[in-house]
């Protein structure tokens, strides 16, 4: 399932849009191919929030991203200033990230407590759980990985715009694509080792109430 995931990952967030976009320039013009670019990424968005049912905050975070997204592209003047548009708006998705560090609402607990969920777990349970001394600052470590994963494909998409202009929006793609699954790993690594931790601090509490003499 998870090999078929990336090959749909591949095939509806860079390849087609390529084809879209090398062979819909000359007819189209580069805004409108652009624009059109983006249509088999926002399909398959789409289908996996209903497939994957993720009808949470995680899902809904990716949803209006998604919306936000579409709504800025449609907006830009041309191909260029769509581009630049993404590029802020990401740094946008960074800061609200990051707020939500400063605020001490990490998203990243909120993703847990949705996964949780899934797995039959209730969700206040596991938000004072995850919220509890020991665990909560791995939480805001690792939506501080979300904050360094936007800032980076953002800067590096920035970076790409500036020298070679909608030309490179082919580079664009490929870049993106890579570094998103290189992230991906990364914060897939960081859920398994904060989650091992829970695990830790649970074995740890039932250990310390075994321990603990029961009033008669």
């Amino acid at each position: 399932m998870k090999k078929n995931i990336v090959i749909l990952d591949l095939i509806c967030y860079a390849a087609i849009p390529y084809l879209i976009w090398t062979h819909g320039r000359e007819p189209f013009g580069d805004y409108a191919a652009l624009l059109l670019s983006t249509v088999p990424g926002f399909i398959y968005t789409i289908y996996r929030f209903i497939i994957e049912r993720q009808f949470n905050i995680a899902g809904m975070f990716i949803l209006g991203s998604l919306f936000i997204s579409t709504t800025v592209n449609l907006l830009s003047s041309s191909a260029e200033s769509m581009l630049w548009n993404q590029v802020y708006l990401g740094f946008c998705y960074a800061a609200i990230y990051l707020l939500s560090v400063v605020f001490k609402k990490p998203l990243a607990l909120y993703f847990a407590v949705d996964w949780a969920y899934l797995q039959g777990y209730p969700r206040k349970g596991s938000q004072a759980l995850y919220s509890s001394k020991g665990l909560f600052i791995w939480f805001q470590v690792l939506t501080l990985l979300f904050v360094i994963r936007g800032l980076f494909q953002n800067l590096l998409k920035a970076w790409l715009i500036q020298s070679y202009g909608v030309d490179g929006y082919s580079s664009v793609l490929i870049y993106m694509q890579i570094s998103g699954w290189v992230f991906s790993g990364l914060v897939a690594i960081g859920y398994f080792l904060v989650f091992k931790k829970v695990d830790n601090y649970l074995t740890k509490q039932n250990y310390v109430d075994s321990e603990t003499p029961v009033n008669s």
